[in-house]
């Protein structure tokens, strides 16, 4: 009985090292400890495996954030107050720029390929998720195109989000002269020390002057039109002016820190002659000229509208963009400040009139569920839209544990019922308003680099307001009764999906 003794000492010793490194995480300590607890000895080497970053450390991104706030007038006094507490965090502080809202993947696809196809000098592109599939394929050709034309073309992807990535697209990307590298490649050494990071950004710059981001991932699932994936509703933006400039400076950061693709290439690449470059049509069409959604056994959702007999993709006729001011935030695992969280927690304890949360993934720490809570309590009306299909299963489980108390805090909480739900979308007292790439969970704010934008004019708070309205007619309100009518088997699976939200 001796050796049960010593590995019972060992196994105490290897937790308190756990307990001493995770301090100021008291969420992750307690769900490693209790892994280390069921499996001793073997639950503290998952951890040294999976939460070591070793590869990824390196300075915030920032520059002189002494410049006055200078936003109009017009704006309240909450919108002063946010950009001014969130000026240090900011990548380049307050920045001008006009901003264009995309509200489904069909939009945000023809306007990138239009803007790729219109690319002159520069493309870089960083994305968690790259499919190879219709969307996937016709964005590579397009590239491949340009590339060939002499446009100078980068290509980051996560090693996790984009694993099934073949290596024989990414060989004719680097034959046609694309720079292609991954975040946190699924090879030694970066899989033995970083294999929970994640690069969850959603970014392409186009000459340096024109940006896409938000939450829209290539694949087409994207498009709300895949046979086996329900309609998709997500949000993205176009960016242009200055403020493309701080989306480049996180880009250049996260391709430094990349790992070059090493693949043996057969051939070099050659320009072709004009004739064999990719036509206008088939460079702004997301599908096969000449499909329909009949042709694919896929249907429009409402969102898209009937296209029956026309190219599929073609963009919907172009929105306003608005001039606004705008804060980039990085997220950053390799920091042991996290940016979003504290951005998210500065804009909800701010608000003065309403907060309207958009959220996939609502798996808040202990602190943003109190600055949700305290703002119901001030008077502040809170409205959070969930989806009820979460993907994977248990975040949605450990999410669920979450409505009961907010229902009873004031909060209004509202499931989606039409398909999946992906944006990422804050509205703050119809003047501010935040996208991004990043989720209200702990992975979001402690293990991924996220992007994310804060804006500030009341035109774009307005048309974000306006389709969280449209997304809530397609919701049900989740009542406090069916919190507590859940059954115990139920409760049990929530709760061990809680706990293990640190990993999520």
């Amino acid at each position: 009985m001796a050796w049960i003794a010593g590995l019972w000492l060992v196994n105490t010793a290897l937790l308190i090292i756990i307990a001493v490194r995770e301090v100021r995480r008291p969420a992750k300590a307690l769900t490693w400890i209790s892994v280390g607890l069921v499996l001793p000895i073997i639950g503290f080497v998952c951890y040294l495996f999976v939460t070591n970053p070793v590869q990824m450390r390196r300075d915030k991104l920032v520059s002189s954030h002494n410049n006055p706030i200078a936003l109009p007038s017009a704006c309240g006094d909450s919108a002063f107050v946010i950009a001014r507490a969130l000026q240090p965090l900011s990548v380049s502080g307050l920045r001008t720029g006009y901003v264009q809202i995309l509200t489904n993947g069909m939009e945000t696809y023809g306007k990138l390929l239009q803007s790729i196809q219109a690319a002159q000098k520069t493309i870089d592109l960083e994305y968690y998720i790259y499919r190879n599939d219709h969307i996937g394929k016709r964005i590579t050709d397009v590239l491949i195109d340009r590339a060939l034309s002499g446009v100078n073309i980068r290509f980051i992807r996560d090693g996790w989000g984009s694993r099934s990535f073949p290596k024989h697209a990414v060989r004719r990307m680097m034959e046609a002269g694309i720079e292609c590298r991954t975040i946190f490649p699924l090879r030694f050494p970066w899989v033995l020390s970083n294999l929970t990071y994640r690069d969850h950004c959603k970014i392409v710059i186009v000459d340096g002057k024109e940006a896409f981001m938000g939450g829209i991932n290539v694949g087409d699932e994207y498009t709300g039109m895949k046979p086996d994936v329900d309609f998709w509703r997500d949000t993205h933006m176009r960016l242009t002016g200055e403020t493309a400039d701080d989306v480049k400076a996180v880009f250049e950061a996260h391709w430094k820190m990349a790992s070059p693709d090493m693949l043996h290439l057969t051939r070099k690449a050659k320009f072709l002659p004009e004739s064999a470059q990719l036509s206008d049509d088939k460079a702004i069409h997301p599908f096969p000229s000449g499909k329909t959604e009949r042709g694919y056994g896929w249907e429009w959702g409402s969102e898209l509208g009937t296209m029956e007999g026309t190219h599929m993709g073609k963009a919907s006729p172009s929105k306003d963009s608005h001039n606004v001011y705008i804060q980039i935030f990085e997220g950053n695992p390799g920091l042991p400040t996290p940016v979003i969280r504290e951005m998210h927690f500065i804009c909800l304890t701010q608000a003065t009139r309403t907060i309207d949360v958009t959220n996939p993934y609502f798996i808040p720490d202990a602190d943003i569920m109190m600055a949700i809570k305290t703002a119901a309590a001030r008077g502040v009306r809170v409205r959070l839209l969930v989806p009820r299909q979460v993907i994977p299963k248990v975040a949605g489980a450990a999410s669920r544990t979450y409505y009961g108390e907010l229902v009873e805090a004031g909060i209004d909480v509202f499931q989606y019922n039409k398909g999946v739900l992906h944006a990422k979308v804050m509205i703050i007292d119809g003047e501010i308003a935040e996208v991004g790439s990043s989720n209200y969970d702990l992975r979001s704010y402690r293990l991924n680099y996220e992007v994310c934008a804060v804006m500030y004019h009341s035109d774009v708070a307005r048309e974000l307001t306006e389709q969280f309205e449209r997304d809530l007619a397609e919701a049900t309100p989740y009542r406090l009764e069916d919190h507590m009518h859940r059954t115990s088997s139920e409760r049990m699976l929530d709760q061990a999906a809680r706990l293990l939200s640190p990993l999520l």
